[in-house]
């Protein structure tokens, strides 16, 4: 058990799907995942991957793998949209690495052999999926290859399996991440300069050139360029493969954001203020942040400096010479006023050791067990024979925990922290009760405790329901349909965003996360229909229109015809603009040409006529050509240094 709580403490909420997806974050396109999440199937597979089949039933499964780990790591259950976006986000990624890419990888030659990890866990050239991971780090913040011979010890010994699901997605994590570095590796060894091609490049790169040239811009208004219907139907059939497209809606939606009003925000400015008297005499500060302030009481110790997290205002104050109770200080809605608790020379972490008992009789016999170490008892001898934990052995002795911080450190033992050396005392937690010993810490250093008021302004009844009206009236002027949409968006004046391609992993509209339940509306409905009031997190009022429906397949002519009009007017204006100039060459005299502008060494000078660029021009080019950007043609000449 109190392995697993220590990997708890050390990881926090999801940290492990999190380290997972960030190890790899750096060498996969970030494209890749949202590519293949657009393309899950509601209806019968999730998707499909380099031409596999995932299905629900599969997807699920790794789902429910990567839930049991989470589960392990922060010991609850998974209770928000977030983390089990995270979760689903991490199943697939497995997928797109199994199927995908590590058979590629396999298939290219590259391998990860068994004498490799055994170094890559165990050896002299640890991955960082272990060195970085706080599970596995001593004193000192490092890498300790001590705590990992001890997990790696008690994966065995858990009866319940789920350090060894640990420490098998640990070693999954490390093959692939070492795959990956391979990977890249090969391109980066294969990226060589023949040195053929390098001499060519340094003899180009020796000659240089005089370039004179001028242009001739397009003509716009030519009314011989004319572009067909048939003409785009016969570009689209041969470009046809430019236009694929995946399955995607497009919408336009309206949000309302219940925001406090000036009236919510002033009343909660009172409430504190009117609470600050009783903030500064209370004698049970426990009892009166509980009732009356968005923060529990902390025991944390805080150093100079660490405060600014929360605002600098209250680091200032605690950290400067005030004393008492605080002003009040205004961060957006939120207002916070501080109290010094408590001023002592604390260290950053502690070494701990202890023993566990449950039962009826656990705080009796703690306390027995108590006064025998206080009279020199061998603490990790009382560990073998009462202890519950049976699995925390660091240095290879009984009932050590090992290094403990007040970022990492197993809730209710904070007051560890401050704890005597060698004072063994009594710890009553969730998981029991415990005779606890602090052995070893590093320098003490000045540290504050500090109690916080903290009230953020919220919208009242009042203004909640005038939000809701407001987004009630939207929905119905638009009574369902998209044209009634349009209509109450005129006549409202409020926003409308338009948002093209949403697929059914979308998730996030604009900066509004976790709204899923509007991508599932979405989905359900028929191209034309408006929603009514789709409610997110309690504070965002949709209402949104399903504007048309995109098949996957390909895009249809009719939307793609401007862009291709365009083209083709191009290729037309270039065709008569290359037939209208006269080609200079060697012998031959230049046409008049009006209105030319001869470029030279960055100056541009305006040529009144053809005749004069002809004296410019003729004799002289030892090569020409004609080359066309999109709004010119340009006849240049060059002459070699």
């Amino acid at each position: 058990m109190a392995v697993l709580q220590k990997i708890r403490v050390k990881f926090g909420l999801a940290i492990s799907i999190i380290i997972a997806l960030a190890l790899l974050s750096f060498i996969i396109d970030p494209s890749t995942l949202q590519n293949a999440l657009n393309g899950m199937s509601s209806k019968y597979d999730v998707g499909r991957i380099a031409g596999k089949r995932v299905s629900y039933t599969d997807f699920q499964k790794n789902v429910d793998k990567f839930t049991t780990v989470q589960q392990v790591l922060s010991g609850g259950s998974v209770t928000n949209e977030q983390t089990q976006q995270q979760i689903r986000n991490a199943a697939w990624q497995e997928f797109v690495d199994r199927y995908m890419f590590l058979e590629n990888a396999k298939d290219a030659g590259i391998r990860v052999g068994a004498d490799e990890m055994v170094d890559l866990t165990t050896g002299d050239h640890i991955s960082p999926v272990l060195a970085q991971n706080p599970a596995f780090a001593g004193a000192d913040g490092t890498y300790d290859p001590e705590a990992l011979r001890q997990f790696v010890q008690n994966v065995n010994s858990d009866e319940t399996g789920r350090l060894k699901t640990f420490w098998n997605y640990l070693q999954n994590t490390i093959l692939t991440t070492r795959t990956y570095e391979k990977y890249n590796a090969l391109f980066s060894s294969s990226d060589y300069l023949p040195k053929a091609i390098a001499d060519r490049a340094l003899a180009e790169a020796n000659t240089t050139f005089d370039v004179e040239y001028v242009s001739v811009p397009f003509n716009y208004n030519d009314s011989t360029v004319k572009v067909s219907n048939s003409d785009i139907q016969k570009y689209y059939k041969a470009h046809k493969d430019e236009y694929k497209q995946a399955a995607g809606r497009d919408i336009e939606y309206v949000v309302y954001e219940v925001v406090p009003s000036d009236a919510d925000i002033a009343a909660t400015s009172d409430e504190i203020e009117a609470l600050l008297p009783e903030f500064a005499a209370t004698a049970n500060m426990k009892a009166f942040l509980l009732r009356n302030s968005e923060q529990a009481l902390s025991e944390r110790w805080y150093k100079a400096g660490e405060l600014n997290t929360v605002s600098s205002e209250v680091n200032d104050f605690v950290f400067g010479s005030a004393q008492g109770v605080s002003p009040v200080f205004k961060n957006g809605n939120t207002f916070r006023s501080v109290k010094v608790m408590g001023n002592a020379m604390v260290p950053d972490s502690v070494y701990v050791k202890h023993i566990l008992l449950q039962g009826s009789d656990a705080r009796h016999l703690a306390d027995s067990l108590c006064g025998v170490v206080a009279k020199g008892g061998n603490f990790s001898g009382l560990a073998a024979l009462y202890s519950v934990d049976q699995n925390s052995a660091d240095g290879g002795e009984l009932g050590n925990l090992g290094w403990f911080t007040q970022t990492y450190m197993i809730p209710g033992f904070e007051s560890c922290i401050t704890a005597d050396l060698n004072k063994p005392f009594v710890l009553n937690t969730q998981y029991g009760s415990h005779v606890v010993l602090v052995t070893k810490r590093t320098k003490p250093v000045a540290k504050k405790q500090v109690a916080i008021l903290e009230k953020t302004a919220l919208a009242g009844k009042e203004t909640f329901n005038d939000f809701y009206s407001k987004a009630n009236r939207f929905a119905t002027i638009a009574a369902g349909t998209y044209e009634g949409y349009k209509r109450a968006v005129d006549s409202t004046g409020v926003y409308s965003h338009t948002m093209n391609n949403v697929t059914e992993a979308t998730s996030n509209y604009g900066s509004i996360g976790q709204a899923k339940e509007i991508t599932r509306w979405v989905y359900d409905a028929k191209k034309g229909k408006a929603s009514n009031i789709i409610t997110v997190n309690n504070n965002y009022f949709f209402v949104v229109a399903l504007k048309d429906i995109r098949e996957e397949g390909y895009k249809p002519v009719s939307e793609v015809a401007p862009s291709i009009n365009q083209i083709l007017r191009a290729e037309q204006l270039r065709t008569n603009t290359c037939a209208e100039v006269a080609w200079v060459d060697r012998g031959h005299r230049h046409r008049h040409c009006v209105g030319w502008r001869y470029h030279a060494f960055g100056r541009v000078v305006h040529i009144p006529g053809g005749r004069v660029l002809s004296r410019i021009l003729f004799g002289v080019a030892r090569h020409v050509d004609a080359r066309y950007d999109r709004d010119n043609l340009a006849v240049w000449y060059d002459s070699v240094r």
